[in-house]
């Protein structure tokens, strides 16, 4: 059985950039290169949330996700959260971003809801996990809740 990790991180750094690259160390998922992709869960896999992602292959290779991430300059809060819903066969991920997590929460709850009217699937089970970061002003922050699809895979 194949498994997708839920990991989550929060980065502070000078730049936009160096504050997302801080978060996804936090969740060790900085040394790969990101591919996203939609929201579908392949029937027989597992999602597991963990605090940080376990070894996924050697750094510079492709690493499958599906990702929330929201990033600020000014003071106050930043949320991004990932929702998924599983059943016997295929299942959904829902992300969504902003400044409140229960705003984040009830959107990532109202898109699951939405993706499972357009499908004929079996769901049993749904989970919703937020990351929230407090931002002082100085410099950005970035949260993020990133899926990673198992293991990367070389990207040549």
């Amino acid at each position: 059985m194949n498994t997708i990790y839920v990991v989550r991180g929060v980065g502070t750094a000078p730049t936009e950039m160096a504050s997302y690259d801080a978060a996804l160390a936090a969740a060790n998922i900085h040394n790969y290169n990101l591919v996203a992709v939609s929201s579908v869960i392949p029937a027989d896999t597992t999602v597991e949330e963990v605090d940080t992602a376990p070894d996924l292959g050697p750094a510079g290779n492709r690493l499958t996700v599906v990702e929330a991430r929201a990033t600020t300059s000014d003071a106050g809060t930043v949320s991004a959260g990932l929702g998924w819903t599983v059943g016997p066969g295929p299942g959904l991920f829902y992300e969504a971003s902003g400044e409140d997590a229960e705003e984040v929460r009830h959107a990532i709850e109202a898109g699951l809801s939405s993706g499972r009217n357009l499908r004929d699937w079996q769901f049993d089970n749904e989970r919703v996990t937020t990351t929230t970061a407090d931002a002082d002003g100085e410099g950005y922050t970035t949260a993020i809740t990133v899926a990673a699809y198992g293991q990367s895979e070389p990207i040549f």
